[in-house]
């Protein structure tokens, strides 16, 4: 059952709600349908950028004042950009709740964008690039992103270019935010110890005076790349300490969750912990790596499955082969009962402990609501708990083929 209860406003904005009356905090997210994967190819960086001026002020928000009366009372704001979202947190004690969240909704729905702020802000960002730019493993997995996705917007920087940020202007920037920042494409979550009729009326409130939506041309997304063969990248970098194998392959996104919650097992199994097959068989036993992991990422069009390895150059080729092995064993002789139970334990714990506090309720509910349905969020353990060997099987040989996927290396 779905503990938070969830309303659709009239103006199309939906509210989840969950009243925890011990706590003296409460926590609201705001979750925008607006990350890069809306970006047409005009505007690339576009919603990161503008996720930092939003708290550039208003016409009656001056630049810094949202940080100021938030922090004056003790609270804090944070804010981030994905592919699927645009995401902004605001945690105070229950008492500032209705001082503070009006503030927080001016800045989403008013945001004037200023030109010199504008050009202040762009300064920040194209910082930001160059900083990410100086490690290894944020070129790496951009590199691997772009040769597993090709044209498709999960294979762009959510940063965006310089030269793509030089040609955005002030104008595009207010178009592109009253288009996207509308009612129907936002997720407004409360948690804590706030009650359901004052959240209610709170949001009613706050989220009321929408503009206008201008006219903005539609991206023409292309389609998530099927990956046939071995589809490899190498990139030197002079600098660098040890080398880096980096494999990626397409998994479903959340029309086919199911299969998303028995991937996120298999990641566990191959790549998680020291008793993990890729750790025990290439780190413990063999000392071919001196890290590896696997990681399942859900996203809205298409997950992303990952292994990577930090390694010496010499045994690139060996531990990349080695993986193909496990991938294969995987598929023909399947997982013993045994070490099934304790894979679905650690993920069961780790849900467990991951919801435990608003903060993390917030961020639970906002992100299943923005690429999913918000109830979906709670099912999560019975889902995980329904897997058997020969579906896992099943699943590892439809979609973690050792023949086809993309890898990205990185030698010094």
């Amino acid at each position: 059952m779905f503990p938070a209860s969830v309303f659709r406003l009239d103006n199309g904005l939906t509210l989840i709600h969950q009243e925890i009356s011990a706590t003296p905090v409460v926590v609201t997210d705001v979750w925008v349908r607006a990350g890069a994967i809306v970006e047409s190819d005009s505007c690339l960086g576009m919603a990161h950028f503008l996720e930092h001026m939003i708290f550039k002020g208003t016409a009656t928000l001056a630049p810094g004042e949202f940080d100021y009366q938030i922090e004056k009372v003790g609270g804090i704001s944070n804010a981030a950009t994905s592919h699927d979202y645009a995401h902004y947190s605001l945690t105070t004690a229950t008492s500032y709740l209705g001082e503070t969240l009006p503030y927080l909704g001016e800045l989403l729905l008013n945001a004037t964008i200023p030109e010199d702020e504008f050009i202040r802000e762009r300064d920040v960002v194209l910082e930001e690039i160059r900083s990410c730019a100086d490690d290894p493993d944020w070129l790496g997995f951009e590199s691997l992103l772009k040769n597993l996705y090709q044209d498709h917007p999960y294979g762009r920087s959510i940063l965006g270019t310089e030269q793509q940020l030089m040609q955005h202007s002030p104008e595009a920037m207010r178009c592109f935010h009253r288009y996207h920042y509308q009612p129907e494409n936002m997720t407004v979550v409360i948690v804590g110890g706030v009650q359901q009729q004052t959240a209610l009326e709170l949001v009613n409130s706050t989220f009321t005076r929408f503009g206008d939506i201008p006219e903005y041309p539609s991206p023409q997304k292309a389609p998530v790349p099927k990956v046939e063969g071995i589809r490899k990248r190498e990139v030197i970098l002079p600098h660098l300490e040890q080398a880096r194998l980096m494999m990626a392959w397409i998994a479903p996104g959340v029309e086919q969750l199911t299969d998303g919650y028995g991937l996120e097992l298999l990641s566990v199994l191959l790549g998680q912990g020291r008793t993990s097959h890729l750790v025990n068989d290439l780190q413990e036993e063999k000392q071919l790596v001196s890290a590896v992991c696997s990681n399942f990422y859900l996203q809205k069009e298409s997950s992303l499955f990952t292994i990577t390895a930090w390694l010496e150059p010499e045994y690139l080729e060996r531990v990349e082969i080695l993986i193909q092995e496990h991938l294969y064993n995987l598929q023909t002789v399947g997982i013993q009962e045994q070490e099934l139970n304790r894979i679905k334990k650690i993920l069961f714990n780790e849900y467990a402990f991951a919801t435990e506090t608003p903060n993390q309720l917030t961020s639970l509910y906002g992100y299943y609501n923005t690429i999913t349905h918000a109830e979906l969020a709670v099912a999560y353990p019975q889902q995980i708990q329904s897997f058997q060997s020969p579906k896992l099987k099943k699943l590892a040989k439809q979609y973690l083929s050792p023949q086809n996927y993309a890898v990205t290396i990185l030698k010094p």
